[in-house]
C-alpha cells in the first residue's frame, strides 16, 4: 500500500505540474490556449496506451516488475520536460510522460486490490487513490514556493525538474514490494494446465458488454475532472484576476476538500455499494462544477465552494479501482482494468483541448462548465447499467 500511494502521489505531482505552468508558456512561448491544451491532451492520450500496455505486462511479467518500470518512466520524462524550449519539445516530453502516467495506476490498484480482503477492498484502494490529493498539494506548495522566489521564466523549469526526485521509490518498491497471491497462483495454474490467455479476450462476446459500460464509465469521470482540473488555476489566474498566492490558496481548499472525499467515497463504497456511490458524487460534482464556473459569484463564496467542489470531484474516483478488479478475472484483470480506465482517459483527455478551442466563442468557465455536466451524465447512465460487485472474492484464474 505504501509503494501504491507513493507512486500515485508523484503520478499526481508530475501530471499536475504542467496544470500551473501553463500561463507562463503561454505568456513566454506565445502558445495558444488550444495548444495548451494539446499538450494536456497529448499526456493523456498516451497515457492510455501505457496503461493498457502495462496492464497486458502485468498480467504476464508481474504487477510489481511493471510497478517499477511505470514509475521510473514518467519521472524521467518529467525531468527532461524541463529542459525544453518550444512547443513542440514540450509535447513530445509530455507525450512520453504519460506512456508512465498511465501505466502506474493500472497496475498499482490492481496489486491492491489482490491483496485485500472483499469487505475492505473499497478502503484501500480508495485510500491509495486519495494520493492523488497529496500529490497535486505537492504540485501546488511547489508552485507557489517556486514563484514566489524565482522568476518566471526560471521558475517552472524547477517544478519539472523536481519530478526526478521520486525515482527513489523505485528501489523502495523492487526491495520491500512482494507479487500477489492471487497473481501467483494464477500463473501457476496457466503454466501447469497449458492454458492460454490472452489480452484480447475482453472483447470476447461474454465480457465485451462489460468492457465497454466500464470504459464509458471511466470516460466520463476523467472528462469531467480533466476539463476542470487542467485548466483551473488559468481560470482563476485570468477570468478571477487571482494572484499567484491567492490562486494557490484556493487550489489548497479544493485539494483538502479532494483528499477528504477520497477517503469518504472509499469508505462509502464499501458500505453503500460501488454503483450507488458513483452515480451520488457524480450528480454533486455536477452540480458544484456549474454553481463554480457558471453562475455569477464572490470569491468568497468561490473559495467556501472549492472543498465540496473538491470533495466530489475527486471522491468519485475511489471506487473505481476496486470495481474494474471486481469486473474481470484474474488471467485478464490487468488487461481489462488497464483498458477500460485508460481508454477513458484517451477519450477524457480530449476535454480539456474542447475547452480550449470552445474559450474562443465563449467564457472559459462555460466551457468548463458544459464540458463537465456532459461527463457526468455519461457517469450516471453507464452506472446504472453495470452490475454491482461490492463484496466479490477475487480468486486465482477466476
Amino acid at each position: 500500500m505504501a509503494a501504491a500511494f507513493g507512486g500515485y502521489a508523484v503520478d499526481a505531482f508530475d501530471y499536475m505540474i504542467y496544470t500551473f505552468t501553463i500561463p507562463t508558456l503561454i505568456a513566454l512561448w506565445g502558445m495558444s490556449n488550444t495548444e495548451a491544451g494539446v499538450i494536456a491532451t497529448g499526456a493523456l492520450l498516451s497515457s492510455a496506451v501505457g496503461g493498457w500496455g502495462a496492464g497486458v505486462l502485468a498480467d504476464r511479467y508481474g504487477r510489481v516488475k511493471i510497478l517499477q518500470l511505470t514509475v521510473l518512466w514518467f519521472t524521467v520524462f518529467t525531468f527532461l520536460s524541463g529542459f525544453t524550449n518550444s512547443y513542440e519539445q514540450l509535447l513530445f516530453t509530455r507525450t512520453m510522460q504519460g506512456i508512465g502516467f498511465g501505466g502506474e495506476w493500472s497496475v498499482g490498484s490492481v496489486l491492491i486490490a489482490e491483496m485485500i480482503r472483499p469487505e475492505h477492498r473499497g478502503k484501500a484502494v480508495g485510500l491509495v487513490q486519495s494520493s492523488w490529493a497529496v500529490g497535486w498539494g505537492a504540485a501546488a506548495i511547489a508552485y507557489a514556493v517556486a514563484y514566489s522566489i524565482l522568476e518566471p521564466d526560471l521558475a517552472w523549469r524547477i517544478l519539472f525538474w523536481l519530478g526526478l526526485v521520486p525515482a527513489i521509490l523505485v528501489v523502495f518498491i523492487r526491495r520491500y514490494v512482494k507479487e500477489s497471491e492471487v497473481f501467483t497462483e494464477t500463473r501457476a495454474q496457466i503454466v501447469a494446465t497449458g492454458t492460454r490467455s490472452s489480452f484480447l479476450e475482453i472483447f470476447s462476446p461474454a465480457l465485451l458488454k462489460t468492457t465497454i459500460l466500464a470504459s464509458l464509465l471511466a470516460t466520463g469521470m476523467q472528462g469531467a475532472y480533466y476539463a476542470v482540473t487542467t485548466w483551473l488555476p488559468t481560470y482563476l489566474k485570468t477570468e478571477r484576476q487571482l494572484s499567484v498566492l491567492n490562486t494557490g490558496s484556493y487550489l489548497l481548499v479544493l485539494i483538502v476538500g479532494s483528499f477528504l472525499g477520497y477517503l469518504t467515497s472509499a469508505y462509502l463504497s464499501d458500505r453503500l455499494g460501488r454503483r450507488i456511490c458513483f452515480i451520488l458524487f457524480a450528480i454533486s460534482a455536477a452540480v458544484l462544477v456549474v454553481m463554480y464556473t457558471l453562475i455569477p459569484i464572490t470569491d468568497t463564496v468561490m473559495l467556501f465552494l472549492g472543498f465540496p467542489l473538491g470533495f466530489f470531484l475527486s471522491g468519485i474516483f475511489s471506487g473505481m479501482g476496486a470495481f474494474l478488479s471486481e469486473l474481470f478475472p484474474s488471467r485478464m484483470r490487468g488487461s481489462g482494468q488497464g483498458f477500460c480506465y485508460n481508454f477513458g482517459r484517451a477519450v477524457g483527455a480530449v476535454f480539456p483541448v474542447v475547452v480550449g478551442h470552445l474559450s474562443k466563442t465563449m467564457p472559459l468557465g462555460e466551457a468548463i462548465g458544459l464540458m463537465a455536466g456532459g461527463a457526468y451524465l455519461i457517469v450516471v447512465v453507464a452506472a446504472l447499467a453495470l452490475p454491482e460487485t461490492r463484496g466479490k472474492t477475487l480468486v486465482a484464474f477466476g
